[in-house]
């Protein structure tokens, strides 16, 4: 099966069981639920649970504890974009060609939303159904997922994206930013996956999370050529949005030519994280190539 295929597979599983968790929550708060659906469901490309389902895969992790790590980390991810897109920090109008959510619905509401797509997340873990032995790792699998939401995590990295907004930052500086804002989140996705299997060696495990950090900032990377080489259409975002706002970005401080450079080289680190692993990585490698290759 084609990686495409896979990945069409893994968003249809994701929405449906996403859609399934909203629907059963009561009716007392309509226009917040409204919201919730909406920030889950509005086109998102599922790239943290296809990765979590490769990795998944390649450990012959049950489908249930796949499913269950996935939903739990595209609540994250929603809520992360819904504050993101509120006017105290990016004020952004569209998000993946759409109304992003405070403008479809209204500030407060998305606020809300936000909050509550967060402890959805937990009680997902908490209560959805995982193996035996996945059942067993609750505490760790909540554990990785908090440290990778929070002030280690990603609302660390969003506070220093906010503090060095109209200020120079180095290039190291920019790394650990991303390390945190957008690659703790994709790492999580692996060692969550990792915590959750019975035969992994830690050996593997810390390669695997190696590898996610390496195109996790190589996903941000991607993401800032993008925004200065890719029109609105086909972003979904404004372009240049970064640029405006006086953002730290990988282009700015070194130039395009060099900014593509680095992306080759830590597409090159994550292939080598994985060229040490005891298993068949073809499906990651060519997630690695989507990851980078991307156009949106």
């Amino acid at each position: 099966m084609t990686l495409k295929a896979i990945q069409q597979t893994v968003r249809q599983q994701v929405d449906e069981a996403l859609s399934g968790v909203i629907s059963t929550l009561p009716d007392h708060a309509p226009e917040l639920k409204a919201a919730m659906h909406y920030a889950l469901t509005a086109g998102g490309k599922r790239m943290r649970p296809l990765l979590v389902h490769l990795t998944g895969n390649m450990l012959d992790l049950p489908r249930t504890d796949q499913l269950t790590i996935s939903m739990a980390i595209e609540c994250i991810h929603a809520y992360s974009l819904v504050h993101d897109d509120l006017p105290a920090m990016d004020d952004d109008d569209l998000r993946r060609g759409q109304p992003t959510c405070h403008i479809k619905f209204s500030e407060a509401t998305a606020i809300l939303a936000g909050d509550a797509l967060q402890t959805l997340a937990f009680s997902i873990l908490a209560e959805q159904p995982l193996s035996a032995f996945g059942d067993k790792q609750r505490a760790k699998l909540i554990g990785s997922l908090a440290r990778a939401s929070g002030y280690l995590g990603m609302c660390g990295g969003q506070a220093i994206d906010l503090a060095s907004t109209g200020n120079l930052i180095d290039v190291d500086q920019l790394k650990q930013l991303h390390r945190l804002k957008t690659g703790a989140l994709l790492t999580a996705c692996v060692d969550m996956t990792c915590r959750a299997s019975e035969s992994i060696a830690p050996e593997s495990h810390t390669l695997l999370c190696r590898y996610a950090e390496l195109i996790g900032l190589a996903f941000q990377v991607q993401d800032d050529i993008l925004d200065l080489t890719a029109s609105t259409e086909t972003l979904g975002k404004p372009s240049g949005s970064d640029v405006a706002l006086g953002k730290n970005t990988f282009p700015s401080l070194l130039g395009l030519d060099t900014a593509r450079e680095e992306l080759a080289k830590l597409h090159q680190q994550a292939l080598q994280a994985l060229d040490g692993l005891p298993y068949n990585t073809d499906y990651l490698v060519a997630f690695t190539d989507l990851m980078v290759n991307r156009d949106h």
